[in-house]
Order: structure tokens, then C-alpha cells, then sequence
């Protein structure tokens, strides 16, 4: 019975936190991030402290929207589009978007990955 307390009480919590955030990352966004970053670091406690550092750090340098775009982008390149691909290498606003997020995630390796 303590525990369905306790996870109603959680679950209550959820909207206030999910407001808390200056840039407007979703909760799935950060645990997405996180779980793969610990897939790539060892899946360790450490890899998650790490991991969780860097996603706070991306968000502190990149409105969600910037993230997300950069995200996708990078997505479609990895799939191997051919032809198709050519709109998400090709225009500046891409290349920028992706630029910005490599500076971001260089300043949460610097800062989380010492």
C-alpha cells in the first residue's frame, strides 16, 4: 500500500516538473539521451551520473527545439538516405543546427566526462 502511495504522490509531482524546465526538454527526451549515452559509457553508475550531467549541460547551451532538429537531423544522415538525404546535409540551417550541438555536447565531454 506504501508503495501505490508512493507512486501516486510521484505521478502528482510529474506535471509541476515537467514546468520546471527553462528549455523545455520533456522528461522522455533527457531518459532517451541518458540511456543511450550509458549504452556508449558502460552502463555503470558512473555512466549515468556522467550521462545526466551532459544532457543538463546540452540543455543549459540549446533551446529543446535546436536540440530536436540537430537530433533528427543527425538521425536522418545515419540512416543512409542516398538521394533522400540530401535535404538534411545540404542546407546551412542543418549544418548549423548540427554544428551548434557538437559545441554543446564538446562542452558537456569538458565539463561531465573529465
Amino acid at each position: 500500500m506504501k508503495r501505490l502511495a508512493l507512486g501516486v504522490l510521484l505521478l502528482a509531482t510529474l506535471p509541476a516538473q515537467a514546468h520546471d524546465d527553462p528549455h523545455g526538454y520533456p522528461t522522455v527526451a533527457r531518459a532517451d539521451y541518458v540511456l543511450g549515452c550509458m549504452a556508449a559509457n558502460g552502463n555503470t553508475r558512473l555512466a549515468l551520473e556522467r550521462c545526466a550531467c551532459s544532457i543538463d549541460t546540452i540543455a543549459e547551451q540549446l533551446p529543446f527545439a535546436s536540440y530536436e532538429a540537430a537530433d533528427t537531423v543527425l538521425r536522418m544522415q545515419a540512416g543512409n538516405l542516398g538521394e533522400r538525404g540530401a535535404e538534411f546535409r545540404d542546407p546551412p540551417q542543418t549544418r548549423a543546427a548540427v554544428e551548434a550541438l557538437r559545441r554543446a555536447q564538446a562542452e558537456a565531454t569538458l565539463r561531465c566526462f573529465p
